[in-house]
């Protein structure tokens, strides 16, 4: 599928598709005499090895020719400052109650005419890597945030020969209705007194990321963490793929090939840090082939339920790569990590998050050799990814209703990834629907299509805890071993306790679980209760917040209710 680019003369005025005021303000300054086309990875990357503060480190990029880049490209890394986490507070969404519209409308305005002063970059790539969904994407962003532009360049798909190809032979997306995504940002943006400008509506006094998703655009402001870019991408493409009949997924998904040749897929879905990249690369000790979709962003056709991935690459926390680990090999850029020099001189990346937390790299799609851009195969099993010590490491949900709504109350716990408030208490649970916060339309709509994959489609779903069980921690091998029972075929589940649509396994990879809740214990029943009570409350929310914005259908709450009323 392909986004709308240019217009028959007929098609442009007031009122017609890709003519909001939103999208008129941003488009408009992309065409401007301060602007640079920035056409390919080589021109990007060199700007970035160029811009004031890039550290080019000693550590080549592996067969960066074949992807765009010169034979002798570097891993480029580059600092932010203090920021170095995504910022959900600043999001501003067009449509949403008490989103001022107006005023956000004269912010974005009076940014766009301030960076007349500047030289502006635009680049251009593709989201999504099949002919099925492919959308355009532009960039426009100031000199001086070069590394910005070429992460942004290398994160999404550029437009090399062969994708160009497949795009023109993509179908128009939306009956040919979609323009092409459009994102203004300007990181050095600061708010300004200015005749007109009210920066009451903005959420956070500094910062401003302003979505008009309908019409595929939006304003960053003020943000310089590479996430917000990426994410504030996806965003969109999200909303898009929503639009048309797509369910959207943050998380990662896996093609399994048993030895009769079956295909079994698996969708993960989690936050940062929640296991979903480490349970989809999982090579399983080379028990079978597998394929890999990807680990962050992906969406399902809700007709067909074949997948398809919105990315090249990986945006990978370094944490758990050390300095000389061989995963680095795969490294095109760094963000938020420190460097030194090794024993002949060379300038190497000094990652673990020593310098700050949530230290990032993109790694090319090389990293994982058994890397597909899209799964034909009907996805077979969804699994809800939480951190809630009350849930055994595996339980499996019976009933689209309730597999629907537990992924609307999916509760984990804020990673390092994430921008928060001081004194935010990080271990404690939080409901995060479908482990996407980054979702600009209802509620609702993504309740629908997962609740249609499970009661039209036949697809199973899960709950895998990977955090700790009452104090015991649930070990990656343990999620490992349940995830492989499940493919093989081999899980045994089992009514229980009380529940009408809950069943749990004891026993995976042959040992006996060393997690067997005890539903006699007043205790443990009392923690479970409330944290059942907790999703109750948070269906109940989506209800009374927002004007009703998120609003459920009434059986998504009777489902959760009556998880409360067995424990009763």
């Amino acid at each position: 599928m392909s986004t709308k680019a240019y217009y028959p003369i007929s098609e442009i005025g007031k009122g017609k598709v890709g003519f909001s005021k939103t999208r008129s303000i941003i488009e408009a300054a992309f065409y401007g005499n301060n602007v640079v086309k920035v056409n390919t990875l080589k021109e990007a990357y060199e700007l970035a090895k160029n811009s004031p503060g890039t550290i080019v480190t000693d550590m080549p990029v592996k067969d960066g020719d074949t992807f765009g880049l010169e034979k002798d490209a570097k891993v480029l890394l580059f600092n932010d400052g203090a920021v170095t986490g995504r910022y959900a507070a600043a999001r501003r969404i067009k449509g949403e109650p008490g989103v001022d519209e107006v005023k956000l409308d004269k912010v974005v305005m009076d940014a766009v005419y301030k960076t007349r002063w500047k030289t502006l970059y635009h680049a251009e790539c593709f989201v999504g890597l099949d002919p099925e969904f492919m959308v355009k994407a532009h960039l426009l962003i100031p000199e001086g945030e070069e590394n910005l532009l070429y992460n942004w360049m290398i994160n999404f798909q550029y437009m090399s020969d062969e994708y160009v190809k497949m795009y023109k032979k993509s179908k128009p997306v939306g009956d040919g209705k979609e323009p092409d995504i459009y994102i203004f940002s300007d990181p050095q943006w600061a708010p300004e007194e200015a005749p007109d400008v009210d920066y009451s509506c903005l959420s956070d006094p500094l910062t401003l990321c302003y979505f008009d998703t309908n019409e595929n655009c939006a304003a960053i402001l003020g943000m310089k963490y590479f996430g917000e870019h990426k994410k504030g991408t996806l965003t969109m493409a999200w909303a898009l793929a929503n639009r048309n009949g797509y369910a959207s997924c943050h998380g990662g998904q896996k093609e399994y090939t048993l030895p009769d040749g079956s295909k079994f897929v698996a969708s993960v879905y989690g936050l940062s840090g929640s296991g979903k990249s480490t349970l989809t690369h999982a090579k399983h000790g080379g028990k079978y082939p597998i394929t890999v979709l990807h680990d962050d962003a992906f969406i399902i056709n809700t007709d067909t339920c074949a997948s398809v991935a919105l990315e090249p690459t990986y945006f990978d926390k370094t944490a758990d790569y050390p300095t000389g680990c061989p995963d680095n090999e795969y490294l095109l850029s760094a963000q938020n990590c420190s460097a030194t020099l090794d024993e002949n001189g060379k300038i190497q990346l000094v990652t673990e998050d020593i310098r700050n937390g949530n230290g990032r790299a993109i790694k090319s799609k090389l990293w994982s050799p058994n890397r597909v851009d899209k799964i034909d195969a009907p996805v077979n099993a969804i699994f809800w990814i939480m951190k809630d010590p009350t849930i055994p490491p595996v339980v499996k949900l019976k009933g689209a209703a309730l597999a629907s709504v537990m992924g609307a109350t999916l509760a984990t716990k804020t990673s390092t990834a994430e921008r928060v408030a001081a004194g935010t208490d990080l271990n404690a649970l939080r409901i995060v629907p479908y482990a996407n916060p980054f979702r600009t339309y209802p509620l609702v709509h993504d309740y629908d299509k997962f609740k249609k994959l499970v009661e039209e489609k036949n697809v199973a779903c899960y709950i895998v805890n990977t955090g700790d069980f009452m104090g015991t921690k649930v070990k990656p091998a343990d999620t490992l071993g349940i995830l492989e029972t499940i493919v093989e075929g081999k899980a045994k589940f089992e009514k229980w306790g009380s529940f009408d649509d809950v069943e749990i396994m004891y026993d995976w990879e042959g040992k006996t679980a060393d997690f067997k809740p005890d539903l006699n214990d007043a205790s443990y029943k009392a923690a479970l209760k409330n944290a059942m009570q907790n999703r109750v409350d948070a269906v109940k929310g989506f209800a009374e917040k927002k004007e009703g914005y998120d609003k459920l259908p009434d059986e998504a709450l009777e489902a959760v209710q009556k998880l409360v009323d067995a424990l009763s």
